[in-house]
């Protein structure tokens, strides 16, 4: 891993691997979206980050071994990026840092439903959530149990979108 070091403290080593704007939001995407190729980080990022931003993000994610990148056999243009075992145990940082951001910050209902399950599921959830990605991403075994953390915190968010929708009196969008 190659950081550009102003001191040795673990803080402040951490904000030079994510201190940058994009960086966790790619690995929030991949880890809770599910997203794994570039297109998909592209045109799912709700945040609309730029196609160059994110060529380089994920360039410099690889190198600090974050993601690995492997051909996609399904198709000869497309490249799938995997987690490695690094991003998989920010886990329970990102389920912190939501945490937080749901107490101190305007967060929207929908956009922090997840957050707060991660919360109240704790770090058993959370360990569950990282043994799940270990096998969809370094093949671990065993498979993981139905439903999977990633169906539990989205069923968690379409019941809040429909719950929404049935306040204004309008149906979700599918």
């Amino acid at each position: 891993m190659n950081i550009d070091r102003r001191s040795g403290c673990p803080i402040n080593l951490s904000l030079e691997v994510f201190g940058d704007r994009w960086s966790l939001i790619i690995l929030r995407d991949i880890i809770f979206g599910g997203r794994r190729h570039f297109r998909e980080l592209l045109n799912g990022s709700m945040e609309g980050i730029a196609s160059n931003i994110l060529a380089d993000r994920l360039k410099r994610l690889m190198e600090l071994g974050m993601l690995t990148r492997a051909d996609d056999p399904s198709h000869k243009q497309k490249a799938i990026y995997s987690l490695t075992e690094m991003a998989i145990t920010l886990v329970p940082i990102l389920a912190h840092l939501g945490a937080w951001g749901r107490v101190w910050l305007p967060v929207s209902e929908e956009l922090s439903i997840r957050a707060e399950l991660l919360e109240k599921g704790g770090p058993p959830m959370w360990d569950k959530f990282m043994n799940e990605l270990r096998h969809e991403h370094l093949g671990a075994s065993p498979a993981p149990s139905e439903p999977t953390v990633r169906a539990t915190l989205q069923a968690g968010y379409d019941a809040v979108i429909a719950r929404n929708a049935r306040s204004i009196g309008c149906d979700p969008a599918p």
